[in-house]
């Protein structure tokens, strides 16, 4: 790893949020996946949540998610689970969904910890997703048409939650863990010794001012296991 590519996984972690989340509540189009992990990756979302369709789009869809290396996909078989433990540990979670209590999405707080969430392609947020959420929010239109595409939903919502913290200094300092900082720059600064270590459940050697492995004996000793 050069000096140049770990100050920019060093700068991308700083503004990494990781209070900021999306569901992909079936969404499962891999155009669509990769442009909304694409999205949070841009606004310096960590980790993302995909509740998969059980049928052959779900290969599809992973295959999508697999090409994203900076933003964590977590896959999960049904989306209410997901919703109950991010609000337990006080995620507020808004639905992209057009009902009679939806507000305007400007009018939402994104300085909190959010999530939103994405419904399907074609059927938009499920009846159940809709009732366990805590807020409906809507994008204005100004057409004929409804509602934009799930992918530029996201992107417009999204841009409005990177503008408010960042008027409020979110990405002024490192927000993350450090024992999962020190995990991710790892694994994006030396993925091949990331993935030796985590299949011989070997803790990542420390890294130099520079992003090198300080501990050159316990590498070469993970490399000799390894042979």
């Amino acid at each position: 790893m050069t000096p140049e590519r770990y100050r920019r996984i060093c700068e991308t972690l700083d503004r990494r949020q990781p209070d900021m989340t999306v569901i992909m509540d079936g969404v499962h189009k891999p155009h669509n996946i990769a442009a909304i992990v694409r999205t949070c990756d841009a606004v310096g979302i960590l980790d993302v949540h995909a509740i998969l369709p059980k049928n052959r789009a779900r290969v599809a869809a992973g295959t999508a998610m697999g090409s994203q290396r900076w933003v964590k996909v977590h896959k999960h078989e049904d989306s209410t689970p997901v919703i109950r433990e991010l609000q337990g540990q006080g995620v507020q979670v808004l639905a992209a969904h057009l009902s009679d209590t939806a507000i305007p999405y400007r009018e939402v707080d994104y300085t909190k910890p959010t999530a939103l969430l994405l419904g399907t392609e074609k059927f938009g947020v499920s009846d159940e997703a809709a009732a366990a959420v805590d807020q409906h929010v809507i994008i204005p239109m100004m057409g004929m048409v409804e509602s934009f595409n799930v992918s530029v939903a996201a992107a417009i919502i999204l841009a409005e939650a990177c503008e408010q913290r960042r008027a409020k200094g979110f990405y002024d300092q490192p927000r993350i863990d450090p024992q999962r900082y020190h995990e991710l720059l790892f694994r994006w600064g030396h993925e091949k010794i990331a993935r030796l270590c985590d299949a011989h459940g070997v803790p990542y050697p420390e890294l130099d001012e520079e992003g090198q492995v300080k501990d050159s004996a316990a590498l070469t000793a993970l490399l000799q296991k390894a042979d």
